[in-house]
């Protein structure tokens, strides 16, 4: 199975093809992809990059913008104080599938 290592919003992720990945939200009007594999592993071969790897492309489609993420409570507290504050956070995703490494 061919596996690639790409750089996507400063992040690197281990795809395979036909497979989706939850990336931070990429700019709107994004529907296709083209990057370059910084690592390439082909069974028991492995292809490392300086600092790409020549020759290999990895497409990838946008399946869905705005994906919310699992909610995040922070909270702030003060010990004896009666002081604490409570904020929660849902970060957002773009839902990518790869087409091809090529």
């Amino acid at each position: 199975m061919l596996k690639a290592v790409v750089k996507i919003g400063g992040k690197q992720f281990i795809v395979s093809e036909k497979e989706t990945v939850l990336v931070d939200l990429l700019p709107e009007g994004t529907k296709q992809l083209e990057l370059d594999a910084l690592l390439v592993i082909d069974g028991d071969k492995t292809v490392v990059g300086k600092p790409t790897v020549k020759g290999v492309k990895v497409s990838a489609k946008v399946v869905e913008d705005l994906v919310k993420g699992e909610k995040i409570r922070v909270i702030r507290y003060k010990a004896k104080k009666r002081v604490h504050k409570e904020n929660g956070h849902r970060q957002k995703y773009s839902k990518l599938e790869i087409v091809s490494i090529k």
